[in-house]
């Protein structure tokens, strides 16, 4: 898709009418670059007014295409003003990664949704959020749903640096990281972190690298934390364009 118009996707008529009766049209109000990888983007249109959202929800961001999408946790959304905000983190190299990097203010996209992804509002007690990149901006959308909740992130980074910035612009100011290791050695003493976290009756929104929370919920599990304690959604794993 070229950003600067909206034009027709590659898909042909199929697509264009897809995208005219399943999608909304917006444009890019602001994309303020936060560090290389980080972009939090705000979105606005006529078509985001009057909507419904919970926080934990997603929505999907058409790239080009509509058989071609890219999912995203808004953070907010204003449903007076037709506005919605969502931090997006560059991966690598992949449409939804070019996509960010080459967004500015003007653009047009389309969007699907929000719709049913994740819902904490069961959870009682303190909240946890444990993820990486990916899950900051569900983590902030969790935060202003209830600011009298006590909630702590607990995150596995690439770059220490850049996320530390990242949550101090968010205003994450409970927010532990941990750099990724190769051999996965940080998820141990993330396991070990989470363990006063879970005596004190905390519950665990666990987000992010699937094989990571795979080990997480096992940990969890092994400390005896009730299944209605813990909640899960794989944003993403190694080899796949993505899970949600």
């Amino acid at each position: 898709m070229t950003i600067n118009a909206r034009t027709d996707p590659p898909t042909g008529g199929l697509g264009r009418t897809l995208i005219r009766l399943m999608m909304r049209p917006a444009w890019i109000a602001a994309c303020e670059p936060l560090g290389d990888r980080f972009r939090l983007v705000t979105l606005e249109g006529a078509a985001l007014r009057g909507v419904s959202w919970t926080p934990g929800q997603k929505v999907q961001i058409a790239m080009g295409s509509a058989f071609v999408a890219r999912t995203y946790t808004p953070m907010d959304w204003d449903a007076v003003q037709g506005r919605t905000r969502f931090l997006g983190y560059a991966h690598g190299e992949g449409p939804g990664s070019d996509w960010l990097r080459s967004l500015a203010p003007g653009a047009q996209c389309d969007v699907f949704g929000p719709r049913a992804s994740l819902n904490a509002t069961h959870l009682a007690g303190p909240l946890v959020v444990f993820g990486d990149e990916t899950s900051m901006g569900l983590a902030c959308a969790l935060a202003a749903q209830d600011p009298t909740r006590s909630l702590a992130c607990v995150f596995e980074v690439a770059d220490l640096e850049a996320a530390e910035a990242v949550t101090a612009r968010l205003g994450l100011s409970r927010a532990a990281l941990f750099r990724k290791a190769t051999d996965e050695a940080h998820l141990d003493t993330i396991g070990e972190a989470l363990s006063s976290l879970a005596g004190a009756g905390a519950s665990f929104v666990l987000t992010g690298r699937a094989a990571a929370i795979q080990k997480v919920r096992g940990e969890l599990k092994r400390r005896a934390v009730a299944p209605r304690r813990i909640l899960t959604k794989a944003y993403w794993a190694k080899g796949k364009a993505g899970l949600d």
